[in-house]
């Protein structure tokens, strides 16, 4: 359950960073409530998978889904340009996900 966790608080990480992107600084009402919720879900359930899963592997795959969340919506949705180089280190990310998942 704590992995289950972690991986929904990344993908909510996603959420707010791409929220905070879209809030103008935070002037915007939508994007700046939509900020403040998913960062406190996000820490919050970070902090819950911390009670069993190592500090610094949990902060890496928190930090590595929201990163790679983030920046494959962004390519999508054209806000940012799409290239190999990029592909490839977000599917290291992945690895490197996975990996701390197997080794911990």
């Amino acid at each position: 359950m704590p992995w289950l966790i972690l991986i929904v608080s990344g993908a909510l990480e996603a959420v707010w960073a791409t929220a905070l992107g879209r809030s103008d600084g935070l002037s915007k009402a939508v994007p700046t409530a939509v900020f403040f919720v998913a960062l406190v879900l996000s820490m919050g359930g970070l902090a819950l998978a911390m009670r069993d899963l190592p500090v610094g592997t949990s902060y890496a795959v928190w930090v590595g889904i929201g990163a790679l969340l983030t920046v494959s919506f962004a390519m999508i949705t054209g806000d940012e340009p799409v290239s190999a180089l990029k592909i490839v280190f977000l599917t290291a990310i992945v690895a490197s996900v996975i990996g701390l998942k197997l080794v911990a």
